[in-house]
């Protein structure tokens, strides 16, 4: 598939959601005829045939938009507490998204955190269980990615050294009581922003890091994915990965790899599961099992709802990490300035792998270990979880049983380390006044 055929598939996908847009409307008005209380045949097998046919025609058709977190209270020492979303910093590809929970009275100091999501297709929102295991001790910020075929040409390019900056930006807001964890692909950009902080010794640099599932090394137990980008090369992707947005979406011109054709990749992996669980859908919309149905739909609405990549962004990642490997092998450079990760010193690391991890392989997030020399052995941690996979890193009953609360005490450790040396700061200032007065 070349260039100029690419181009053609995204008008083509545009085009297809048009022209499906009358079958839609029939669809929909019998599926509210066959779903009235007040029609017989909605009580008969063929009703709800009929209604499950069209739920599952509208479901394969449809548009998904970007789903809501949908966090609005938690739970904090028994007691549920409201929680407002808040936009705390903002740039043409990137919203910084507060959790605020409304705690009444004195609060408690809580470990701070940047959730970097992945910018690989899906929304942040993918992130939801993540943040929703952190919210009742942690103070909960997370990176909303935007979608680039909504981001118009004259907000310039993104690409890997733009994330690298942002990170650094966002990093600079929150100020150097952050911890910041990095979910698989924000893995390797946010420990370069590290490095280059460290570099610069820069004093807004993050408490800790912790990167989960992340492709720190992908010579070390590689995927699929990964033998696929090594076989192919940089030129394979940009030949058949890279398109231009049609009219009139608000970003119309921009060079972006389309997440329709990500979502596609995905599904043709394990088509039969896919094709398996939609059968098994109408299945219990005929026999009326509500339960089921609703949980395929909740894993659907979020699986089926991606974003588009800047060209820039998706072709400097994969040349980076996937065919250079240049991170571990100390090539990699941000603007002009390499990126040493033995500059590493101040910055306590966490590592997290799933034992089944099919997308980063056991080894490559741990990685980050063997190359951040400089880190003092009482401020590294690595934890290894059987019987996960992918997914399982950051989401899931192992996920809030086993792995979070890992992060936790990791986070919450290094917070009480700190105040315990500014007390002992502040205890040897009084001392050593007491001596000048004296």
């Amino acid at each position: 598939m070349n260039g100029a055929t690419m181009s053609f598939a995204y008008h083509a996908y545009e085009a297809v959601h048009m022209m499906v847009s009358p079958m839609r409307g029939v669809s929909d008005a019998m599926q509210l005829a066959f779903k009235n209380p007040a029609n017989p045949l909605t009580y008969t097998p063929l009703g709800r045939t009929v209604a499950a046919s069209c739920e599952l025609f509208e479901r394969m058709t449809r548009r998904y938009g970007k789903p809501a977190f949908g966090l609005g209270e938690t739970t904090i020492d028994g007691v549920k507490v409201p929680v407002e979303e808040r936009v705390v910093w903002e740039r043409p590809f990137c919203k910084l998204v507060y959790f605020d929970r409304k705690i009444t009275g004195r609060r408690k100091p809580q470990p701070k955190i940047l959730l970097v999501a992945p910018m690989s297709g899906h929304y942040a929102t993918l992130l939801r269980g993540t943040v929703e295991a952190f919210l009742p001790g942690h103070e909960v910020y997370i990176t909303d990615w935007v979608d680039a075929r909504l981001v118009p040409l004259s907000a310039g390019p993104f690409d890997l050294d733009d994330y690298v900056d942002y990170v650094i930006d966002m990093l600079h807001t929150l100020g150097p009581d952050t911890h910041v964890m990095a979910v698989c692909q924000p893995s390797v950009p946010v420990l370069a922003a590290i490095a280059r902080m460290e570099a610069e010794d820069d004093d807004a640099a993050p408490r800790s890091m912790t990167l989960m599932g992340g492709p720190i090394d992908t010579r070390r137990s590689p995927t699929a994915v990964n033998e696929l980008a090594m076989e192919r090369g940089i030129d394979w992707f940009r030949r058949n990965c890279i398109t231009t947005v049609p009219l009139p979406n608000m970003g119309a011109f921009r060079q972006v790899y389309p997440g329709f054709m990500q979502l596609s990749g995905f599904m043709a992996m394990n088509i039969d599961r896919h094709l398996t669980a939609h059968y098994d859908m109408f299945k219990h919309l005929v026999t009326g099992d509500g339960d089921s149905a609703e949980k395929h739909r909740d894993f659907y609405d979020e699986y089926l709802a991606v974003m588009d990549l800047t060209a820039e962004f998706y072709l400097q990642t994969v040349d980076t990490v996937f065919v250079k490997h240049a991170l571990p092998k100390g090539e990699m450079m941000h603007r002009d300035k390499p990126v040493d990760l033995t500059a590493i010193r101040r910055v306590a690391l966490m590592t997290v792998e799933g034992e089944n991890d099919d997308i980063s392989g056991v080894g490559q997030t741990k990685a980050a270990h063997d190359l951040c020399v400089n880190i003092p052995d009482d401020k590294r941690v690595h934890y290894l979880q059987p019987k996960v996979g992918h997914y399982g890193v950051f989401n899931g009953s192992r996920f809030r049983s086993e792995i979070q609360p890992r992060i936790s005490d990791f986070m919450v450790s290094l917070d009480m380390e700190a105040a315990k040396g500014r007390r002992n700061d502040s205890a040897a200032e009084q001392r050593k006044g007491l001596k000048v007065v004296a």
